[in-house]
This record gives C-alpha cells, sequence and structure tokens, in this order.
C-alpha cells in the first residue's frame, strides 16, 4: 500500500515530487527547504532555516498521523559546514522540545546548492 501524504501546513512541492508516502509502516518525507508555508517566506539566519525545515518535517510526519518522536533516520544537507555547529543546536533542541526518546539517526553532507539558494534542506524516515 502506497499513500502521498500532503498538508498546507508544509510548502507544496516545487517540482515534480510529493510532500511525502507512506509505506504502512514507514514515511518516506522529500527533503523540505525553510519556507514558512503560511507566508512563503525564507529566513535569513541558518538557525531559523534549521527550525522551519523540522517544522515542516513536522507537519507532514504529523498528517501522516505520525509524531516526531517517530523519525528514525534524518538527511541534513547544509550549504556550509562552517554553520553545522549552530545548526546542530538547534537540531538538538528540536528533538528535545518534541519529546523523541534519543535521536534519530543522521547523515550531513555538504552541498554546493540547494532549491531557492537556501542555507539547508532535510528529510526524515519514520516508522509505525
Amino acid at each position: 500500500m502506497r499513500n502521498i501524504i500532503h498538508t498546507e501546513k508544509a510548502p507544496a512541492a516545487i517540482g515534480p515530487y510529493v510532500q511525502a508516502v507512506d509505506l504502512g509502516n514507514l514515511v518516506f518525507t522529500s527533503g523540505q527547504i525553510p519556507i514558512n508555508p503560511a507566508t512563503g517566506e525564507i529566513p535569513k539566519d541558518i538557525t531559523a532555516q534549521a527550525r522551519q525545515s523540522l517544522e515542516n518535517v513536522k507537519a507532514i510526519i504529523e498528517q501522516a498521523g505520525l509524531k516526531v518522536a517517530d523519525i528514525v533516520k534524518t538527511t541534513v544537507f547544509v550549504k556550509d559546514l562552517n554553520d553545522f555547529a549552530r545548526l546542530n543546536a538547534e537540531y538538538e533542541r528540536f528533538f528535545k522540545e518534541n519529546n523523541h526518546p534519543n535521536f534519530p539517526a543522521r547523515s550531513c553532507v555538504e552541498v554546493a546548492r540547494l532549491p531557492k539558494d537556501v542555507g539547508v534542506e532535510i528529510e526524515a524516515i519514520a516508522v509505525r
């Protein structure tokens, strides 16, 4: 069973993809860039960008009937690894605020460029 997940509480896809796919026991989100879904604005600061990307992931996961605590893996794409400490601090704060029992497994890679020239993009896998 494959269901498409969509919520207005996260930015609409800006290309030929969906916000997430629900396979029953696993939910895979597409990468979320820091677009505020209500205003379309992108914060300038990397800390605010990390928070907005994570909030977008959260909205999608919740639309699938799951919680942040159900996220088992994330992949973080960052434009500049010099931002890693600030991004990491916000990432840690987000998962603690959302009662994650530990932290998800994670990969973090520096990339040359991201859509809309943002500083970060985050994708997640959650399990039922």
